[in-house]
Order: C-alpha cells, then sequence, then structure tokens
C-alpha cells in the first residue's frame, strides 16, 4: 500500500497536465491542476504490490502509461485484460482497483454508462473485502465515483459519496487523500448552493494544510486548493493560497510545483483582469496584465525541465498576449511553441496543444498570421486525434477547424466540418461542445440566407445549454469571465431571428411566446453565472399571472445590435404584443450610461430630464396607447442588459411633462420565471431594523457616517406592530442571524452602507465590523430553514449603491434579491443620506399598513417625496425587486 499512495500523490499534480480543458471557444486557458477538468481526476490508481510479479502486473503499468499521455482507449483496453486476470485469478482487491482506472478512463472518454458499470463493480467487489488495504482503496473509489456523479449533474449524491470516503481517511488518518477529498466536497456544496458550507470545509482544508511542515504534499494541497478557490470566484483567496503554495513549493526545491502554481497564479490573475473590466477599473487591469504575463514567463523559467509544463506556459502567456492585443510581443513566442508542438508525441495532450494553439493563432490572423498555417495546425490535431480513436478531441478539433472557415467566409467548408464535429459530439452526449457547434452551425446558415434552419440550430444549442445549466460552471471554472463571449450571445442572436421571423405587428404568438422564454432563460443564466450555482428553479405561469391581474402588464425590453425590442402581454387578451424601436445598442447604451452618471447628482436634473424623455420616446412611446386602452396601473418590467442600471421610475413624459411614477407603480423582476408573487394580506408587519450611523473603516473600506439612520429607524418602528433594532456596535453580522434565527420577522430593514456589482465578491452590506458579502447574506436570511423561507416579506436596503463603472451591476442587486428568499427586495441604486429618505421610508410603511400592493406603497412614497423635492436624485433611487403584490 506505500507504493500506492506514492503513486497517488506523485500523479496528482503531473497527470493532470494531460488534460486540458477543452470546452469553449473564449478564453479557453489551459491548467496544470484538477480544477478545469469536468471531472476532477486525481489519478490512476496503482495495484498493490505483487508477490510474484507477473503480466498482469505489467498490463497495468503500460495502462498507467497509456493514461498519463492521454491515450485512453488503448488504456481502457488494457485494463479491460487485467480485469479478467485479476479475475481469473481471484485478486479481488487488484481487481477492484483495475475497474476503478477503467472508470477513470472511461470518464475521460465521455462514455459515462460504461464508467459507472465499472465502479459500481469495483465497489461490490471492495464491500466484500475487510482488510485494512482494502479500506483505503474502497475510499479511493468512493473518490472516483463521487467525480462521476458530479459531473453528471448529480450533486447531492457526489457529496454524500466524497463524505463516506471522508470518514474512512479520518479512521486511516490519511491527512493528504483527507485534504483532496474536503476540496471537492467545497466543489459538490457549492454547486447545491451551500455557500457556508463550502466556505467552512475549504477554511477547514487550509486550517489542516498550514498545520503540516513544508513538504511536496503541502505544496499540491496548497495549490489545488487555490485552483479551486479560483472556479468557485474566490479570487482574492484563490491569489494568496496560491502564493503560499508557490512559497512552500520553493522552499522544499520542487521544480514542477513551483512551476504549476506559478501557472495557476498567473491564471487567477488573468481572471481578476476580466473582473477589473467589468468594474470599469482599466488601470487596475492593465497592472494585473503585466503580473500575469510575469508569472507565465517565471513558470516557463522554472519548468525548464519539464517540456510540457513548459509549453502549457508559454500558451497560457500567447492567449493573454493575445487578448490584450499585445500581438509584437506575442509573435515572439510563436516560433518556440511551434517548435515544441511539432515534438509532441501522439497523446490527448498533442491535440489540446494544437487547438489551444490555433485558437491564439486565429486570433492573430490580421496581423501576419497566416489563415493556412491555423487550418495546417488544426488539421494536425484532427489526424492526431483520429488516430487516438478520441472522438471527443475529435469532435473539438474538428469543430475549432470548422469556425476558422467561418472566419475566412468559406462557408461550406465551415458547414461540413461542424456538421462533423456536432456527429460526434451528439454521440457521445458531450452537451457542452455540442451547443458550440449548433450556435456555430445556425451562424453559418444564418449568413448562408438559410433563415429557418438557422433558427433551428440555435433552438438546439439554446436547449442544450438548459440541459448543462447545472453544471455549466463545473465543466468550465472560467466560463464566468466568458460569459459574455461564449454564452449570452447565444440567446441574443436566437432571439434576434425569432423575431425575424415575424411579419408584423400582431404576430404568430409561438415565437414570440419563445422569444420571451428565451430572455428569461438569460435572466436565469446570468443569475447562475454570478453565484456560481444554479438558481431558484421556475415556479409560476407567467401568463395566468397576468390574466388574473387585470390592472398589470409585464413588459419586456430586449437589447439587440440594431432595435430595441418590446414584447408585451396585455390581461384579458390572448396574443402577445412586439413593438420595436430602430435604435442601435451602442446608441442606447450610451444614453443609459449617461444618465446613470447624471442621477447620483442632483445638480444633473436638466441633464437627467433630457436623458429619461429620449428612453421614454424608445422604451414606453410605443406602447403608451395599449397600456391606456387596456387601463393599466402597473408596470412589471423584466429588464434587459444596461437598463437595470437605471430606475424606470425616472423615464420622463415630455408631452404630458410626468414621470412614469406619476402614472404607474412600477416594479422589476429578474424573471417571472423565478418567484412566486404573492399579495401582502393580513401579514402583520414585524420588522427587525438595522444600521450603521457611525463613520467605518473595513476591510480598507472608509465608509462615511450616514447621519440620518437614527431618525430613519425611529420613523419606522413608529409605523409597525412591532420591532427589533441593531444599531451601530449591536449590528454584527452574529445578532443579525441570532435575531432572524429566532424570530419571524415579516420586514428585515437595514440602513447601512452597501454595493450591488457584477462581481459577487464585491457586492456587500456594511456591518459595524465587517462586510457581509452576498453569498453570506444568502445563507443568513436563509438560515431559518427552507418551510420558513417565506417569513421575510419584505427585504430594505436603504443606503446602498451601484459600483461605480460597473456597467452589470445590477446583476448584484437582482442576485441578492432572488437568492435572499424575501418575497421582495426594496433598495436603492445611489445613497441618498437625507431627511427626505426618512420621510420616503416613513410613507412607505405607511402606505403597506393602508394594504395596498408592494408596488402601490412605493408609488405613493416616491409621489410624497416628488411633491416637496422635484429633482430626481432625492425620490428616485428606489426600486422593487420581486413580488409587487
Amino acid at each position: 500500500m506505500k507504493f500506492f499512495q506514492q503513486f497517488f500523490l506523485a500523479l496528482l499534480t503531473v497527470l493532470l497536465c494531460a488534460f486540458l480543458p477543452y470546452f469553449f471557444d473564449s478564453f479557453n486557458y489551459l491548467t496544470a491542476g484538477f480544477a478545469k477538468s469536468k471531472v476532477g481526476f486525481d489519478s490512476v490508481l496503482a495495484t498493490t504490490p505483487a508477490v510474484n510479479p507477473t503480466q498482469t502486473s505489467s498490463l497495468v503499468q503500460q495502462s498507467q502509461a497509456l493514461y498519463e499521455a492521454g491515450q485512453f482507449i488503448e488504456g481502457v483496453q488494457l485494463l479491460k485484460k487485467a480485469v479478467a486476470k485479476f479475475k481469473a485469478t481471484n485478486d479481488v482487491l487488484n481487481e477492484a482497483i483495475a475497474l476503478s482506472n477503467l472508470s477513470l478512463a472511461y470518464q475521460q472518454l465521455g462514455q459515462w454508462q460504461e464508467a459507472a458499470e465499472a465502479i459500481a463493480q469495483s465497489i461490490k467487489l471492495l464491500q466484500s473485502l475487510k482488510d485494512a488495504d482494502s479500506s483505503q482503496v474502497f475510499a479511493q473509489a468512493l473518490d472516483v465515483r463521487g467525480g462521476l456523479e458530479l459531473a453528471q449533474g448529480q450533486n447531492e449524491a457526489a457529496l454524500s459519496t466524497w463524505q463516506s470516503a471522508a470518514k474512512i481517511y479520518q479512521r486511516l488518518d490519511d491527512i493528504s487523500a483527507l485534504v483532496r477529498n474536503r476540496i471537492k466536497q467545497a466543489q459538490a456544496m457549492q454547486a447545491l448552493g451551500n455557500y457556508l458550507q463550502a466556505d467552512k470545509t475549504l477554511t477547514s482544508v487550509r486550517e489542516i494544510l498550514q498545520k503540516q511542515p513544508d513538504s511536496p504534499v503541502k505544496a499540491t494541497g496548497l495549490y489545488s486548493l487555490g485552483n479551486v478557490l479560483r472556479s468557485l470566484g474566490y479570487l482574492d483567496d484563490s491569489y494568496k493560497t496560491l502564493e503560499e503554495s508557490y512559497s512552500v513549493a520553493r522552499q522544499v526545491k520542487d521544480a514542477i510545483a513551483q512551476s504549476n502554481a506559478l501557472i495557476s497564479l498567473g491564471n487567477t490573475a488573468r481572471a481578476q483582469i476580466y473582473a477589473q473590466f467589468s468594474l470599469g477599473n482599466s488601470s487596475s487591469a492593465k497592472d494585473l496584465t503585466q503580473t500575469a504575463i510575469q508569472y507565465y514567463q517565471q513558470a516557463a523559467l522554472v519548468a525548464s525541465a519539464k517540456p510540457t509544463v513548459r509549453l502549457l506556459a508559454q500558451l497560457n502567456l500567447l492567449r493573454l498576449l493575445v487578448e490584450q492585443e499585445q500581438f509584437s510581443t506575442a509573435k515572439a513566442l510563436l516560433p518556440q511553441i511551434q517548435s515544441q508542438i511539432d515534438s509532441l508525441p501522439p497523446s490527448r495532450t498533442a491535440v489540446n496543444y494544437r487547438i489551444n494553439f490555433a485558437q491564439s493563432l486565429s486570433k492573430m490572423i490580421q496581423n501576419e498570421v497566416q489563415p493556412k498555417d491555423v487550418a495546417k495546425m488544426l488539421a494536425q490535431a484532427v489526424q492526431v486525434a483520429k488516430s487516438l480513436k478520441d472522438e471527443r478531441t475529435e469532435s473539438y478539433a474538428l469543430g475549432t477547424l470548422g469556425g476558422l472557415y467561418e472566419q475566412s467566409g468559406q462557408l461550406a467548408d465551415a458547414k461540413s466540418l461542424t456538421q462533423q464535429a456536432l456527429v460526434k459530439a451528439e454521440f457521445l452526449d458531450a452537451q457542452d461542445i455540442a451547443y458550440q457547434w449548433h450556435w456555430q452551425m445556425g451562424r453559418i446558415l444564418q449568413k448562408q440566407s438559410n433563415i429557418l434552419p438557422a433558427t433551428d440550430a440555435y433552438n438546439r444549442a439554446y436547449n442544450a445549454l438548459k440541459s448543462l445549466r447545472n453544471d455549466l460552471v463545473a465543466i468550465n471554472p472560467d466560463i464566468q469571465f466568458s460569459f459574455r463571449e461564449s454564452v449570452e450571445p447565444v440567446y441574443r442572436q436566437y432571439v434576434d431571428l425569432l423575431l425575424q421571423l415575424q411579419e408584423n405587428t400582431l404576430q404568430k404568438p409561438d415565437n414570440l411566446v419563445q422569444a420571451r422564454q428565451v430572455i428569461e432563460s438569460l435572466q436565469l443564466a446570468e443569475l447562475d453565472n454570478f453565484f456560481r450555482s444554479p438558481c431558484l428553479l421556475p415556479r409560476v405561469d407567467l401568463d395566468k399571472l397576468v390574466e388574473k391581474e387585470k390592472s398589470t402588464v409585464v413588459i419586456y425590453p430586449i437589447i439587440l445590435d440594431n432595435r430595441l425590442e418590446i414584447i408585451t402581454r396585455l390581461p384579458g387578451q390572448d396574443a402577445i404584443y412586439r413593438k420595436t424601436t430602430k435604435v442601435p445598442k451602442d446608441v442606447l447604451e450610451n444614453v443609459v450610461e449617461q444618465l446613470r452618471k447624471d442621477l447620483p447628482i442632483a445638480s444633473r436634473e436638466p441633464d437627467v430630464k433630457q436623458h429619461s424623455q429620449q428612453l421614454y420616446d424608445w422604451l414606453i412611446k410605443p406602447i403608451e396607447s395599449d397600456l391606456r386602452n387596456a387601463d393599466i396601473t402597473s408596470l412589471v418590467f423584466v429588464l434587459d442588459g444596461s437598463l437595470r442600471n437605471i430606475p424606470m421610475a425616472i423615464l420622463y413624459d415630455r408631452q404630458q411633462q410626468k414621470y412614469l411614477i406619476e402614472k404607474y407603480a412600477i416594479s422589476l423582476m429578474p424573471g417571472l420565471q423565478l418567484l412566486d408573487p404573492k399579495p401582502l394580506h393580513n401579514v402583520r408587519l414585524n420588522a427587525l431594523i438595522a444600521g450603521v450611523e457611525q463613520e467605518r473603516l473595513i476591510e480598507g473600506k472608509s465608509f462615511p457616517e450616514l447621519s440620518n439612520v437614527t431618525q430613519e429607524l425611529k420613523l419606522v418602528q413608529s409605523e409597525v406592530k412591532s420591532s427589533k433594532e441593531l444599531l451601530n456596535q449591536e449590528f454584527t453580522k452574529a445578532n443579525l442571524q441570532k435575531q432572524i434565527q429566532s424570530t419571524p420577522f415579516s420586514v428585515v430593514h437595514l440602513a447601512t452602507h452597501g454595493q450591488f456589482s457584477s462581481d459577487i465578491e464585491q457586492t456587500y452590506i456594511l456591518t459595524w465590523d465587517s462586510l457581509l458579502k452576498a453569498r453570506e447574506l444568502d445563507n443568513l436570511l436563509r438560515a431559518r430553514g427552507e418551510s420558513r423561507r417565506g417569513t421575510i416579506e419584505l427585504l430594505v436596503l436603504s443606503a446602498c449603491k451601484t459600483a461605480t463603472g460597473d456597467k452589470r451591476a445590477a446583476l448584484g442587486l437582482a442576485g441578492v434579491a432572488i437568492w435572499a428568499g424575501a418575497r421582495s427586495t426594496l433598495a436603492t441604486l445611489w445613497t441618498v443620506d437625507d431627511e427626505y429618505t426618512s420621510d420616503f421610508m416613513g410613507e412607505l410603511y405607511r402606505q403597506l399598513n393602508a394594504r395596498v400592493t408592494k408596488a402601490q406603497a412605493l408609488q405613493r412614497a416616491q409621489l410624497a417625496i416628488l411633491a416637496k423635492e422635484n429633482r430626481p436624485y432625492f425620490w428616485a433611487p428606489y426600486v422593487l425587486v420581486g413580488n409587487w403584490l
């Protein structure tokens, strides 16, 4: 067994250098760690030492070499022979180990049924044994089964399986295996939305590792932890952990571990680059780019004795340079990379390195790179994959080559290659790559003016993405940073095609219903991506809801490249309506962005009115008569893109000289499939009210005094039947959790600084002594358990703002609103520390006590302030998300 343990640890890093992520075309970075693998393999299991070495032992050793080289078909054949020979000699333990190995190889080939059968047979054999050796092998087999379950979206089963394995590792005092196991458990917890458990598990892993003496095992454990933290979106923690891994690796003089840590540090820095770009921090992004470049360069130098790791670092460096358009520096790398790739032996690694290289080259075609050279590289990848009989990798190579032909306008060849790639992906049921080829086929057919077949191809891509919903991020952790390039366009382009099929205003309802469904699915996918796990499941029938609420209309604005589409369904009518405003996306977004900048500045009222008039003309005027004729009094918006960053209340009707809030009660929904709206009937308003009034400095961030918090809380208390107050020092995370768990509050009112951002780590609420992050808020507010989630009817966040420069910041508000578990969330888009805020909150609760809907209460409270102060800065920051009834 000692040989088995040593082999297991030694291969943890080395083996997986062979398995590149080949799932997405955009930002397709390579990694040396299991965090990027769909299954998350640790290694091939070794056999136990044989007393009399036989041909069987040789078969197993050969299969291990083939697995390490990425030659899985040949490995499967040898392992089958080994299984048969062990069975013939009644060597149950080694038969079980060979079956576990066989399952791992099948998983790499995407042959899930065969993998499941092999691991089930292995576990059954091991359950018949009782000795110490079999206990550790049994735990390893459970780890393999857990990986298979996670890969197939069976997150609860995977977690349970890994927890069973952990008990064995604890009993055996196998610290290194326990660390790896707990890292996997955290991935499953995250996929299930159990963020608090995942965080606690990762914290315990870090504590275990820090207690260990410096060793290659410790360096590898920290490296694995750092990769998983990155995949879960904890970028700062990932960076710190990987730095520690690198430090330990240097201390023990492990060059490969150093290189792996440096590569992962580069990958984390690269993830931070895109996070900073999304937040509008271009200067920070530029600094991080240079940092990532240095990490990759250093990794290549340190790994001089390990060519595949050196090449890995150089390919990552090339991709980063190309993305940042540093083409002259990138060109200097090409000869070095080309010579190394040409010398690679046939393997999945060789195929994936060629594909990765070709993808970078294809983005340099306008910079002295010839398309024929890229095509040659991809053709070689196809041939190597064919020789390996690796159909999954062959599919990816064929599809990538088809994309190159699409890029160069050779549509017939592009179509043929894409079809070949599709056949192989569909045969393997590899939806993670099949959706890309359906999408690619749709684009090709659209360019050939075959609109109906193109629409069908997009529908297939859309359905494939829906089927991947539970493990899209698990398949490729980098998807969070490439969502806008590799996922979102599928939805938008599909909607565009669906609406192109319409001939007039009163259209085929099927296509409009589908367009509406697709845009809601995009909203859901964005929230999944934000939280790195699946969001709430659909709950309501939209059309029945509209029929029931006779005075309410739901409005879907859809931003497309060359126009704004507005889809509505009016109560009492069967038809769904579509209106089109011919305004280019960039023009609309510029107006929205300027309005967003002007709104938090009280003196810019004239500019606000000018821009809000323009938006009213684009968004409301086309449906104005329909709303009037149907006697609509409430508007529910399912907003798209940048429109989510501004309150709809400020849209201004220049003819009537009225803001939209003066005509309608207004609310927002992230998607009507997400929440089940219910009226606030006969609910006793008892509130937990909390706030931070004094100036604070937390985690390096300075928060100014909010001088009106005490007055605001007093006004709220005067309007509710009972309340509990946590002010300043009393408003801690622990006290908040204690109160929520002990009392069924219908309202939670937090008057404190907060920020909404498209980066989940930058979405937080200030307590007295800490920043309550979005994931923590989710766990805290839902701590009462599923059966009592509905007890929080209204969550009020009265001094929050959207992150400056972040064009998708309102995604953070939508995420908090959905995952907090409250029926409704009322929040501010910018902070107003003024007596008008206190007056607004007092009026809001008076109206709620008057038994009007929440949307009407919000409208009346805003109108009360508007009557005193016309500038939108004071009355317009409030938005109601969720249940409007």
